[in-house]
Formats: structure tokens, sequence, C-alpha cells
């Protein structure tokens, strides 16, 4: 085989949650009244552009989710195979470019000299304190003069490009609604750019218009430049950048998928069933809220630290080290966050529990369990939802702080938090060192921002109150 399948443990829970999103997808298409609430979503712009951005990301991270060692090329056919102990992914080898092209320090954005000045040894024999040349950057131009004429060409050949794309794409669109709804063709581009159709296919082919127009610039230029500059051993910040999407959708969707069994089963458990049920719950779930929660991670992070240390015959290659971290991390963060919402559920089932059918359905015989399953889940699945995207957001937020202090994510693992961590010596220094800083925090800033839009849209689509006052 040309390459070793290697499944980390957050790899396997990833497909593990692609599996049920697509099996939920295909179980909400077969009833009307979960589809309507989607149905809304869709049909707000704010609920489009949030869908498409967090749909990039999620792209990238599931591209950065296969992971492969390469095979070793063999003299003869009847050799062994051997693999490579690098361990990569389908998004490095979409970015090879990025990943290979290492420079020797600092670069700046779009530089084609490093960032400091060295002594370098001139044609003539003399010694020169001067900005040393780039390896890559900037190697195809003849004359370093060229670089903002060869940007503007650059940008104006891939923007054509994207345009060209786009273009074919609404065509398509167009022809295939025009016949879906029996329409002619110049109707329905009139009914798309006035936006008058059900969904904003304006704001959406807009959106998409933006994306082709960053997207092709960014690779065409990432080819030649380094768009966001270079880190303190001259790896490319874009790369970094793109490598940490992964390990901030682990956190923020893993740590979710530990954190829901918990809050639904002891939240219904403690309203429900009250007494010495709802006692004991309520007991667990204050007494982890009177914990520090910092402490806590910082005590289980630094437990497993001291077990990697004395058994690394566990951990093959160094990613399978930092997954075990990162997995770890996201248990705990799920056991210490999963009391805010078993709180609310608890509430909401003390008040379904005395809704009258409810009360019809135990006067007819019907099991706590059949109650619970039939008539309690379902009314909670609401809040469930908008719990869920937002509390995304802050988990996003919370792996960068904690890796800022140091119990975050392995440092050998790219992240937005370690970024940063790394990004405090550099703003020490004279001239600043600013562009890991800024790609980190534009990135999370994107993400975090599409995904408080898209919780905002579900929680008034999901809200029985807010869908009483639309009506």
């Amino acid at each position: 085989m040309p390459f070793l399948p290697v499944f980390l443990w957050t790899d396997i829970l990833i497909y593990f949650l692609l599996t049920v999103v697509i099996l939920a997808v295909f179980y909400i298409r077969k009833h009307p009244h979960l589809i309507a609430p989607w149905t809304s979503v869709l049909k707000r712009k704010r609920g489009v552009i949030s869908i498409i951005i967090l749909f990039c990301y999620i792209t990238v991270g599931l591209l950065d989710s296969v992971h492969f060692r390469q095979a070793i090329p063999t003299e003869n056919a009847g050799e062994i195979q051997h693999y490579s102990t690098e361990v990569i992914t389908l998004l490095d080898l979409a970015i090879l470019p990025l990943r290979q092209q290492v420079e020797k320090t600092y670069s700046s954005p779009f530089a084609t000299t490093l960032f400091v000045r060295e002594m370098q040894q001139s044609p003539g024999d003399e010694l020169d304190y001067d900005y040393p040349q780039l390896l890559y950057a900037g190697s195809h131009l003849n004359h370093q003069q060229d670089k903002w004429l060869d940007i503007q060409q650059t940008v104006w050949r891939s923007s054509s490009q994207a345009l060209v794309v786009w273009l074919l794409f609404f065509s398509v669109m167009v022809i295939y609604l025009s016949k879906k709804h029996r329409v002619g063709v110049q109707q329905k581009t009139r009914d798309i750019i006035a936006g008058s159709s059900v969904f904003p296919l304006r704001t959406a082919l807009l959106m998409l218009l933006l994306l082709l127009l960053f997207g092709f610039n960014l690779i065409a230029l990432s080819v030649d430049y380094h768009i966001l500059g270079t880190d303190k051993v001259g790896q490319d910040v874009l790369y970094q950048t793109l490598k940490s999407v992964r390990t901030g959708l682990v956190i923020g969707t893993l740590t979710t998928l530990v954190m829901l069994p918990f809050a639904i089963f002891m939240g219904i458990a403690a309203g429900y069933f009250r007494g010495w049920t709802d006692d004991i719950i309520q007991y667990i779930y204050t007494t982890l809220n009177s914990i520090p929660g910092v402490l806590l991670i910082a005590a289980a992070v630094l437990m497993l630290q001291v077990y990697m240390n004395n058994h690394p015959e566990n951990f093959a290659t160094i990613v399978e080290r930092a997954d075990m971290r990162l997995l770890f991390l996201c248990i705990i963060l799920g056991l210490t966050s999963w009391t805010g919402l078993c709180r609310i559920l608890r509430g909401e089932t003390l008040k379904l529990r005395e809704a009258e059918y409810v009360q019809a359905a135990r006067a007819l015989g019907a099991s706590g369990f059949s109650i619970l399953h039939r008539h309690i889940l379902p009314n909670l699945m609401h809040i469930v939802m908008i719990a869920i995207v937002l509390d995304f957001s802050g988990l996003v937020l919370a792996e960068a702080v904690l890796s800022y202090v140091g119990v975050g994510v392995d440092p050998s693992m790219n992240s937005w938090g370690n970024m940063i961590n790394s990004a405090r010596l550099e703003m020490a220094r004279d001239p600043i060192v600013w562009w890991s800083l800024t790609a980190a925090f534009f990135s999370m800033f994107t993400l975090v921002l599409a995904a408080n839009l898209f919780a905002d849209v579900v929680r008034d689509a999901f809200d029985p109150r807010m869908q009483a006052t639309t009506r």
C-alpha cells in the first residue's frame, strides 16, 4: 500500500459524530415538525452566512482528520514495505508547498527577506550586515522591486478565475431552479437578483463569490509568498493557522459529545423523580461548581502528563501522544461543563412533569421511562440544541486560554492557543512580530462569530416562545 492509515482516538470520535449528523439529517427529513425550524434557519440571512463560514471550517477540519503514514520507496520488489514515522493528513497534501517551504527564521507577511539582519558574505568576499533573501518567498522574481507588480498580476488572474467559476455555478443553479419551478431563466435570474426568492439565494451567492475570491487569491499567492509570514523556526504561519482549525473544532464538538449524556440524564432524572434523587444530583453538580475549573483541569492534565512520561512505549508517534492529551482535555472539559445545562434541564423538567398531558399519561398507566422518552425529552430538545451551539464558541475560547496558561493541548500540536502563547515573547521584540497573534486572533474571531450568529438563529428557530412571538 502507498500509505498506512492511522486512526487516532479523536479521529474515530469525529467519524462517529459525522455519522450521527448524517443519520440525524435523514431522520429530520422524515418528520415535518423537525424540518420546519431548520427551514426557518435557512431562510435567515445570518443563518446562511454563518452556515457557509462554518462549512469552510468543518471542511478544513475533516481533511485534517484523515491521518496516514506514507510508504518509503523500496529498491527491490521483494523487500518488506516500510512506512515513514511521520504522520500526515490530507490537508498536509493539499497545502504541501506551505508545509515544505520552511525558511530560516522570522519573515513578515509578503516579505522576500528575513525580518532580522544578519552578517552575510557579498560576491566580493566582503561582509555585509543586511536582510538575507528568503529561500522560497519571492525566489521566482528577477528583481525584488517587481514584488508588488507580481502580486497585483496574481490577484487579477486569480480573481478572474474565481469570477468565471462563480458565473458557471450561478448559470447552472439558475437553469436548475427555472426547470424545477417551471419559470423562465430570465425571470428566475431577476427573482434571485431582486432577493424575492423564498431562501436568501442572493446572500448565499454573494457570500460564495467572496469565498471564491478569497480562496483563489489565497491559493495563488501562498505558492510564491508567505502571506502571513513565518515564525521563529521559519514555518509558514498560514500553515499553522489552517492546522489549528481541527484542534478548535475538536475541542468544541467532542467536549459537547462528552457533556450531553451527563447533562441530559441527570437533569431529567433530578427534575422528574425529585426526592433523594434530586438531592444527590444537586449535591454532585454543586460540588463540581465549587471547584475552580482551571485548577481541576490543570491537575488532570498534569496527571496525564506524568503517565505519558512514565509509559512512553504506549505512544508510537508524537502525534498519538498529542492526540491523547487532546482527547483527555475534551473529557475533562466535558466533565466540568455539564452542570449548567443540567440545572436548566432540571428546572424545565420540573415544569413539564406537572403538565396535563404528562399527568394524563401517568393516569393511563404509562411507565416512567415511557413518559420520559415520549413526552419529557422531546420537549427539552430545543433547549439542548440551543445549549450545544451556544457552548461551542465558549469551548473554542477555553482552549486558547488553557493553552496560554500551559495546561491546554500538547505544545507540539498546532492550535490557536499555542500560537497565542508563543506570541507572548514575540510581542516583546523590537520591532514587534505581530503576525502570529493576528492570524490566530482573526481565525478564532471568525469561527466564534459565525458560531454565535448561528446559535442566535437556531435559538430563534427552536425556542417555542420566539416562534409564538413571530406568529
